[in-house]
């Protein structure tokens, strides 16, 4: 990465020192959509004008995106001004002391995999990304087989949610970079990860499946699987 990456990076990452904005930053990370000042100054257990001032410092850092929606849902005359809402950037920040390129490594790496899976990950991958997920599980703790799993799942770096219909989404790809332009095998090693896991924690009753979402993994857990 170049000098002035690495210098915007570590002064984005020092914004997080400050214990209200990472609190605020943790809370609005967590939410499925885009949130407005109100909200997220309740969240954190602040005033609206304090969270206001930190919300806008961590956007100009792009450690959020910020935008204008109308929250009241209406349109039209007296629907109100749009309000400023906010939601976690897609941009990913990275230092390292001293510098490393594990990144040029992992995609040197992909490039020559998918040649010997056909695009795909090839069977002794699968295996290997299995036999990690059992590990992951590991740790996974006590309660019930799917609070284990979302435990599971938000250590490994995926910050699983539930949505409506009971399914389990997982709104980060801890190899998204890779992804973007290894996508089958990337995926289809998320896959055999998530496999693993639920082999590690026991349970017979979840299949993961590839259900592919803006902004989302590849890998999702449906309530009622197939």
């Amino acid at each position: 990465m170049g000098s002035n990456s690495r210098t915007g990076d570590l002064a984005a990452l020092r914004l997080l020192d400050d214990p209200v904005r990472r609190t605020l930053y943790d809370w609005v990370i967590a939410q499925p959509d885009a949130v407005g000042r109100e909200a997220a100054a309740a969240g954190a257990g602040v005033s609206r004008g304090l969270a206001a001032f930190h919300l806008d410092k961590l956007a100009e850092a792009g450690l959020l995106d910020a935008s204008y929606r109308r929250l009241s849902g209406r349109v039209g005359p007296g629907a109100g001004r749009p309000a400023r809402v906010y939601r976690r950037s897609d941009r990913a920040f990275s230092v390292t002391v001293p510098e490393r390129r594990y990144e040029r490594a992992a995609i040197l790496f992909a490039s020559v995999l998918e040649r010997l899976g056909d695009g795909g990950p090839p069977p002794e991958l699968e295996e290997a990304a299995r036999e990690a997920g059992k590990e992951l599980a590991v740790d996974a703790g006590r309660g019930s087989t799917r609070r284990r799993l979302l435990r599971t799942l938000d250590q490994a770096g995926y910050e699983p949610m539930t949505d409506a219909h009971g399914t389990i989404r997982l709104r980060n790809c801890p190899f998204d970079v890779l992804a973007e332009a290894h996508r089958t095998l990337v995926c289809g090693t998320n896959l055999a990860l998530a496999e693993g896991i639920l082999a590690g924690i026991g349970v017979s009753d979840v299949r993961p499946i590839l259900d592919r979402q803006p902004g989302s993994c590849c890998v999702a857990f449906p309530a009622e699987s197939p």
